[in-house]
């Protein structure tokens, strides 16, 4: 499954890394965290709860950063697992200030589905993927709102 695209976030290039490299905001902005944990070197334990449609599920497993390009980019490996399937994907961020003071983080990459996940479908767990790309945006803008004040 395909994951790729950009959203401009009204924020500076400085503060979207910043914001984007501590765990309290990620857990606050990432859809269905309830659980993120440093256990090493820019290595993460996750536990998510996703419900979306036809697929809910508790998924645990790990994040790793590589490729780190401070203040640019980095590449985000994800290996969780749940009852219900498991997923692998591999994703690079990609940050570029605008003229706005604005930030644009571009998103390209994969996932490998097994399990009912991938029995789903790709056509659904697209519309899922989406969706929970939507809300991290959202999330993203609304704590960004958040900590100016």
């Amino acid at each position: 499954m395909d994951l790729n695209g950009s959203h401009i976030l009204p924020a500076s290039n400085d503060r979207v890394w910043r914001m984007l490299m501590d765990t309290d905001t990620l857990t606050k902005i990432v859809p269905g965290i309830t659980h993120l944990e440093k256990t090493g070197e820019n290595e993460f334990k996750a536990v998510a709860q996703i419900k979306m449609g036809p697929v809910s599920g508790a998924f645990t497993g790990g994040l790793v950063l590589e490729d780190i390009r401070e203040g640019e980019g980095y590449t985000l490996h994800v290996k969780q697992n749940s009852k219900i399937g498991n997923a692998d994907a591999t994703i690079r961020i990609d940050l570029k200030p605008t003229d706005e003071g604005h930030t644009e983080l571009r998103f390209d990459g994969g996932a490998k589905l097994s399990g009912l996940l991938a029995r789903t479908g790709n056509r659904v767990m697209s519309g899922v993927a989406h969706s929970l790309t939507k809300q991290f945006f959202e999330n993203f803008e609304e704590e960004i709102e958040t900590q100016k004040a």
